[in-house]
């Protein structure tokens, strides 16, 4: 079939990428754009190869370029129609009641990290090893999944937290990247990085009052919502992302 190898490798644009870039890609192709400034789009990891791929199903398969912008953009309306369809669930901690069947956190957070397959962010406030968690981390990590991990620090949470950074938690997750909230970026006294969620692939959204330790996702009663496409992943992972360009969250390690 003429079109499956262009098909084919706008897929896998969309899956390293996202929408956004395979539709800036369709609109350079467009434009006529020249191969080296469609390849430099975007620096996200594996997009200059991705989108190489789909320049070479163009050039072999000899499609016109304003054709083959077209089938890209039939293909981008088709992901932004499918990302607007959104299920929504609500996860618990804690006992569960019989007469009512619910999503536990610990199935919901360690399913979404084994689902992640290009990018992962998790923040947290307090956190304590939890070996589940560190293993669903380590094998993320190794079948090439992006990491980010955002804590608050003894520093940042004055007296509410202590004895073990949070970070510590992580420390085994080779390849992870821990970023925090510096205290001197605190505008407000006494402010603090409290927010708890798990963002995969820009896709899965898990946020919860479940700090990541084995008392908040197993123990304690704790609340959370799991969304599943439409924008609000998409939202959060790029104010992660913004937060992280601007310096606002800063590495750790």
């Amino acid at each position: 079939m003429k079109w499956a190898r262009l098909l084919k490798a706008a897929a896998d644009v969309e899956a390293v990428s996202g929408v956004r870039a395979l539709t800036a890609l369709a609109d350079g192709i467009g434009e006529g754009l020249p191969r080296t400034s469609l390849l430099a789009l975007r620096s996200d990891l594996g997009f200059n190869e991705a989108a190489a791929a789909v320049l070479e199903a163009i050039a072999v398969d000899g499609l016109p370029a304003e054709t083959a912008a077209a089938s890209l953009h039939g293909m981008v309306a088709g992901c932004a129609q499918r990302d607007q369809e959104q299920q929504v669930s609500l996860v618990w901690s804690g006992p569960s009641s019989h007469r009512v069947p619910v999503r536990s956190t610990r199935r919901a957070l360690l399913g979404l990290i084994t689902e992640a397959r290009q990018e992962l962010t998790l923040m947290t406030y307090s956190a304590r090893r939890y070996e589940p968690l560190v293993t669903a981390l380590q094998e993320a990590v190794a079948r090439g999944v992006r990491v980010d991990v955002v804590v608050e620090t003894l520093q940042g949470a004055g007296s509410a937290l202590s004895e073990i950074e949070p970070a510590s938690a992580f420390t085994d997750v080779i390849g992870a990247r821990i970023w925090n909230w510096p205290s001197g970026n605190r505008k407000e006294p006494g402010a603090k990085t409290h927010a708890k969620l798990a963002l995969a692939d820009q896709r899965t959204l898990l946020t919860t009052s479940a700090n990541f330790t084995q008392a908040g996702v197993d123990r304690n009663i704790e609340a959370g919502i799991l969304i599943k496409g439409g924008p609000a992943p998409i939202r959060a992972a790029e104010h992660v992302r913004e937060l992280q360009r601007t310096g606002v969250l800063e590495r750790l390690w």
